[in-house]
């Protein structure tokens, strides 16, 4: 992390080791900024008193390595976010007048996409900040890790289950619910079908009555307009003189028939007029003929007119986007399989609500498997804590687990219960402390004192370790009111902690800093600001005079030197791993 204009801090850069690194300077150097600042970075809360006297704003920019196919990495990625060769670039910046702005991976993201990363990024255990395991979802998360496949076995069968019982209940809801709409969309629909099966429409015939209906409707100007183009063509009976163009083309042809030969041209015209009074005649006989069969008949019009109101009817009513009969009869058949499923709908209510019966008692007895599975592995959990806090100046502390069930009507029925059930089972699941005999106990973030709590949480972290995937565990004051053998265990077990993940520990302990793999001391400069070269990696020399300055106030001191030395080479030594 770069940390820069955060409360004494001017400008550091803080290198975390992979493993267990401490941090450790004089009181008020400001070794809490550190935690501040990766709280910062995981989304806490923005206080404007954190900026430097001066400052118009803090920044904390951080750089994490995250492991291929990390959720993390895939998170950041819908954000828009880019990773650097592997590796997620995350910046918080915090103004003097308290505004706030988060950056990851390059992109401006809001500060909750911090918070969301930080659940499955880093785990703060601090006096004011214990997030991750007070949770209950998340201890009965990390309680199934800690069970193995004793839990996940069962677990995934119940959730199958679960899931179909889920689309069961949600389709015969749905039924059962809308039962009077079904019904009302049932009339309905026989009620159009009984309006189209009546009529009997057939796909084009509005277009063929339309056509008929405009020549009936003017039949008599038809007539008319056939018998005079007609008699202009081959003649009028009743005028005999009258000339027509069958005389005048007969007599067209005599007149090129006599000279024909004398020219093919002509000849070629004359044949042209022979082709002319074919068609002629043929268009004429056709006119007589139309005239003929030509018949005004209102009867036939009216019946025309009333199956066009008909159709015209259908057509408003369930013609589509085209507004042809065609999509008429297509309605008519898709109405048709849509009433059959509603009325099969009661059928179908009885199958479902065998099915959901049956589905509810293979979730129970699955449920009564997690439920089994689970007491068995907190009473081991519960032990092994129990025996980690008795190394941690604990030795009456009490871990235990409370599995319950909440009452529920509508829920499954386990053991003559009711109960309510959810996505991963029916059990509420909290961690308990009884820090002293006789206490009663409370939930372990009521239960225990700032101190002891950081304590606990180490405890559960050391036994859950491997369970639970956080990569990165912070504790700030974990050895508050402990020394001598307690705080070495203390030490110790951050070390067996940091053997799977990373630990970062601020503490005021020489016994618990000999342990890490890194040592940074944070230093002020005369002024009273933390520079960059404030926050160092120590050497093992340093280091030496830096526990010596923990154990006895003299870095110098001979007897405190001697004393680190042994410290140092007794952390170091395999049995305390």
């Amino acid at each position: 992390m770069r940390i820069r204009d955060l409360g004494v801090i001017d400008d550091a850069v803080v290198e975390l080791a992979p493993g267990f690194t401490a941090v450790t300077g004089e009181t008020g150097a400001g070794k809490t900024m550190v935690v501040t600042s990766l709280g910062l970075l995981l989304g806490g809360r923005a206080d404007p008193g954190l900026v430097r006297n001066g400052s118009e704003r803090a920044v904390v920019e951080g750089r994490l390595q995250l492991p291929p196919g990390s959720p993390v990495a895939a998170r950041a990625a819908e954000a828009g976010a880019e990773l650097d060769d592997g590796a997620l670039l995350i910046s918080r910046t915090v103004s003097a007048e308290g505004r706030s702005r988060a950056h990851v991976g390059g992109r401006s993201v809001p500060v909750g996409l911090l918070t969301e990363l930080g659940e499955d990024l880093v785990a703060v255990h601090g006096q004011t900040d214990q997030q991750r395991l007070l949770r209950p979802a998340r201890q009965r998360g990390a309680l199934d890790r800690y069970a193995g496949e004793s839990v996940a076995e069962p677990l995934a069968r119940y959730r199958e289950v679960y899931r179909r019982l889920r689309e069961v209940s949600s389709t015969l809801e749905e039924l059962t619910t809308r039962a009077r709409e079904r019904a009302q969309e049932a009339d309905l629909l026989r009620f159009g079908l009984d309006e189209v099966a009546a009529a009997e429409p057939v796909a084009g015939e509005d277009e063929g009555l339309s056509a008929e209906a405009e020549r009936l409707g003017h039949a008599d100007a038809l007539s008319s307009a056939a018998t005079l183009a007609h008699a202009a063509l081959a003649g009028d009976p009743a005028d005999p003189e009258a000339l027509d163009a069958g005389t005048l083309l007969a007599q067209s042809r005599r007149a090129l028939d006599a000279v024909r030969h004398h020219d093919e041209r002509l000849a070629a015209l004359a044949d042209r007029l022979n082709e002319v009074g074919y068609l002629l005649a043929d268009v004429a006989g056709d006119l007589a003929g139309y005239a003929d069969d030509l018949d005004a008949d209102p009867v036939r019009l009216a019946a025309v007119e009333d199956r066009r109101a008909v159709l015209s009817q259908l057509l408003r009513k369930y013609g589509g986007p085209e507004n042809s009969l065609a999509e008429v009869i297509a309605w008519a058949e898709e109405g048709s399989a849509r009433l059959a499923e509603l009325d099969g709908d009661d059928e179908r209510i009885d199958e479902l609500g065998a099915r959901e019966t049956a589905l509810r008692g293979e979730l129970a007895e699955l449920a009564a498997e997690v439920s089994a599975a689970r007491q068995a592995a907190a009473g081991r959990f519960a032990a092994a804590v129990s025996a980690e806090l008795a190394e941690l100046a604990m030795p009456h502390a009490r871990v235990t687990f409370a599995i319950s069930q909440v009452d529920d009507l509508s829920g499954i029925e386990i053991e003559g219960r009711t109960v309510a059930y959810g996505p991963h089972g029916v059990d509420e699941v909290e961690v308990l402390l009884a820090p002293h005999p006789g206490a009663q106990p409370r939930p372990i973030a009521k239960g225990a004192s700032g101190g002891e709590l950081s304590r606990v949480m180490l405890a559960v972290e050391v036994v859950f370790a491997g369970a639970d995937p956080v990569p990165t565990y912070l504790f700030d004051e974990v050895d508050a009111g402990v020394g001598g053998k307690a705080a070495v265990e203390i030490g110790r077990r951050l070390a067996k902690l940091a053997e799977s993940a990373q630990v970062v520990v601020v503490t005021h302990l020489p016994q618990v800093a000999a342990f890490a793999d890194r040592h940074l001391v944070v230093e002020k400069t005369n002024d009273g600001t933390v520079t960059r070269s404030g926050v160092k990696v120590l050497s093992d020399e340093e280091r030496v005079r830096e526990l010596s300055r923990m154990l006895a106030g003299l870095e110098d001191s001979e007897l405190g030197r001697a004393h680190a030395e042994e410290l140092l080479a007794a952390a170091r030594a395999p049995r305390h791993r």
